[in-house]
């Protein structure tokens, strides 16, 4: 299945070019996620998903041009798989949140059938000297592992995972030092700072390309790139995996734009040889 064929893809290709509302961007965030199940769902039980209420639902639908939910669910039925997804009733909760990972990296791997987005972030990377990483509370670990392992092959990475009063400084100073892209990292709940920032970092001429949740995050509004990972909701805190594994990707896409990748890497072996860093 390619990705313009995915359930996902369909329902989020039928929601671009609205302009909606929060609430909206948050029913249309859980759609996709539950696919395979919201042809299904009532008007009712979709904003028990989504957390909204049932008339936001119905003023969600006329938004997209039905005449109501009931229209919009059967429009759902022809774009969505016939049968909805195989129960988990028989799961516990901790399986069910590993499950639900399993189905993000899933939607993952079908959006990168189409790995153009994410070479062209490779390259607005690799190009920008120095390369700002921008991520702010639930995002900061995320930012902090891409930084690490970027920071093996690109001459001048930049973690900016603090937010305050110096962080407009910082994204000035990587202006002036000749930055040209930002990577973000941005995952709920999204921090206003993060939306400041942002906007900031493109008036200072900076592409800003981001990892969001969803196409429908906050960020969007202020990226020149979003490229989505959805994260898991199942547990008391959120879960990240996607998000990580497509900075990894991005990392890939990145080192084919370096050539001196490589040999930076090879380099960094001798040297932690030399060294005994690691224990073999």
């Amino acid at each position: 299945m390619s990705v313009t064929d995915s359930p996902a893809a369909r329902l989020q290709a039928l929601f671009e070019g609205h302009r909606l509302t929060p609430t909206q961007r948050r029913i249309a965030h859980s759609m996709v996620r539950r696919a395979a199940d919201v042809p299904f769902l009532s008007s009712v039980e979709l904003a028990e998903l989504a957390g909204v209420s049932q008339p936001s639902v119905t003023r969600f639908a006329v938004a997209l041009g039905f005449d109501g939910y009931p229209a919009l669910r059967r429009h759902l039925r022809e774009v969505a798989p016939a049968e909805p997804a195989a129960d988990a009733g028989s799961s516990n909760e901790y399986q069910q949140a590993v499950q639900a990972e399993i189905e993000n990296l899933r939607h993952l791997a079908e959006a990168l059938a189409d790995p153009r987005s994410v070479q062209r972030a490779g390259r607005l990377l690799a190009a920008s000297r120095p390369l700002p990483v921008l991520g702010l509370r639930a995002a900061a670990a995320q930012a902090h592992g891409f930084a690490y392992f970027a920071a093996k092959v690109h001459p001048d990475v930049r973690l900016l995972n603090e937010g305050g009063t110096v962080l407009h400084d910082r994204i000035d100073a990587a202006a002036r030092a000749g930055a040209t892209a930002l990577l973000c990292f941005a995952l709920p709940r999204h921090p206003r700072e993060v939306v400041d920032t942002l906007d900031y970092a493109r008036q200072a001429g900076l592409t800003v390309v981001t990892v969001a949740d969803s196409a429908f995050a906050p960020v969007g509004k202020v990226s020149d790139l979003l490229l989505p990972a959805a994260v898991g909701t199942g547990l008391a805190f959120d879960t990240a995996c996607a998000p990580m594994l497509l900075g990894r990707v991005l990392l890939e896409a990145m080192c084919d734009d370096l050539p001196e990748a490589q040999s930076r890497l090879e380099e960094f072996d001798v040297k932690a040889a030399a060294r005994g860093l690691f224990v073999d």
